[in-house]
């Protein structure tokens, strides 16, 4: 039986079709559906739909569900539709006639938003976490090697002196700007929906300000058909922010897979963390950068796939919003999966010494001589021309030495600049506030 459900029973291929991969979804969002229960329950107290003696109860038995979930005993039952019905289930068969009483002032619609809002919140900070640990081990890297030189490349083809430091720190401040996109959409998600029941508003006078506070939102999707709207968009502003991260990952794995090959032969791995081939048993695949590169490839295409699930859709919730949680949820799994393992490469990197010594970068060095020649009041034209036709009569026999010192170079990579604007990004979020509101809610 569903909630929804009336005087007949679904034909049982049109209810396959409809429930899909639903139940398996909602695993994600349990203990997220008991927070939300939490502070609604509260406020139907305070406008007397709720006795104090009736919260009492609902409140002891909703907590002991979130410990259940938090601990692996909690099941979705057959027959059972969704999450919600299952807590409304479980409370009903614990304490009678009271656990019906929780859905009074919401729809299933308005629920299932706070549950996105609150578990999206959550992902998102626990990606933040896995963001900033992978930025700080950058960071050290860039500074560990910031002297070694390797060579910078446009078209692919040899251009002038880099070095590790500014490789390692690149990805770093990349993934500040990647963190300040996420920033953005954490914004998105961190307001309340509920309250706007099935998209209309409710009769019962809610003070969705009370359960905007007790859920520890920053502020309320106060028009409620916009709060219905706001799925979808929702979660295609989230899976921009995923997909910068995504794309950040795959151009390091890119040029992680160039410089292992033998051809370039900057860096290498352990064993371990290569893999072989069946036949050729010199080979030492980058297995796991190409499978960071194809997953953060893949994260990319998350927001086209998103924007065409939910196009041309008018105001009001459809069914189609159901399958954003196939694409979405699993979505954060494989970008922390991919942060991780990246991080664990690069703890184990193994940096080339010397490699400009090869004498096929020579020409690296020709804007080192131009510049070299400016200064010595050598018109640039002029001294771009000279350095070319050395080149062309095979004269051209520089030093292997780079003077750059301006903010962001290889002499001042300007990491502790680089620090600064993550730190910045990072107290940008209510982690503290969102930690004391779940906190509270739950004692």
């Amino acid at each position: 039986m569903k909630i929804w459900q009336k005087d007949k029973t679904a034909l049982a291929e049109v209810d396959k079709f409809t429930v899909g991969k639903d139940r398996e979804m909602d695993a994600y969002l349990a203990p997220f559906d008991v927070l939300g229960s939490l502070a609604h329950t509260t406020m139907l107290e305070s406008i007397g739909l709720l006795t104090a003696e009736e919260l009492a109860i609902l409140q002891k038995e909703l907590k002991q569900i979130y410990k259940e979930i938090q601990e692996g005993n909690f099941v979705l039952e057959d027959g059972v539709e969704d999450i919600h019905s299952q807590v409304e289930l479980l409370l009903t068969r614990r304490l009678g006639e009271v656990g019906k009483k929780i859905h009074s002032g919401r729809s299933r619609n308005d629920q299932v938003l706070v549950d996105l809002k609150l578990f999206l919140r959550h992902e998102l900070e626990v990606l933040v976490g896995e963001v900033k640990a992978l930025f700080d081990l950058l960071q050290q890297k860039s500074i560990q090697y910031k002297d070694q030189l390797i060579p910078g490349y446009t078209h692919l083809q040899i251009a002038m002196p880099s070095s590790f430091g500014l490789w390692f720190g690149a990805y770093a401040e990349s993934l500040v700007d990647d963190l300040t996109v996420l920033q953005s959409a954490y914004k998105v998600v961190n307001k309340n929906p509920l309250g706007s029941a099935a998209g209309y508003g409710s009769s019962f006078p809610l003070n969705r300000t009370m359960t905007t506070q007790l859920l520890g939102f920053d502020d309320l999707n106060y028009n409620v058909v916009y709060a219905q709207m706001g799925r979808g968009k929702t979660e295609k502003i989230v899976s921009f922010a995923l997909a910068g991260i995504a794309s950040t990952l795959a151009k390091m794995s890119m040029d992680a897979c160039l410089f292992m090959n033998q051809n370039f032969g900057f860096i290498s791995f352990p064993d371990e963390l290569t893999t072989g081939s069946s036949i050729m048993p010199h080979k030492k695949n980058p297995d796991v950068w190409e499978l960071i590169r194809s997953h953060g490839n893949k994260l990319q295409a998350l927001p086209n796939e998103i924007a065409m699930m939910i196009t041309n859709l008018p105001s009001g919730y459809h069914r189609d919003l159901q399958l954003l949680k196939e694409n979405l949820f699993p979505a954060f799994g494989v970008l922390k999966d991919c942060l991780q393992m990246a991080g664990l490469m690069l703890e184990n990197i193994r940096i080339k010494e010397n490699i400009l010594a090869d004498d096929k970068y020579r020409y690296l060095f020709s804007v080192e001589v131009v510049n070299r020649l400016v200064l010595e009041g050598v018109p640039f034209r002029e001294a771009y021309k000279q350095v070319g036709l050395d080149i062309e009569k095979g004269n051209f026999a520089p030093e292997h030495t780079v003077q750059h010192t301006h903010e962001g170079s290889i002499g001042n990579p300007g990491n502790e600049e680089v620090n600064r604007m993550m730190d910045e990004v990072i107290k940008g979020f209510p982690f503290g506030k969102v930690a004391a509101a779940v906190e509270k809610l739950l004692s």
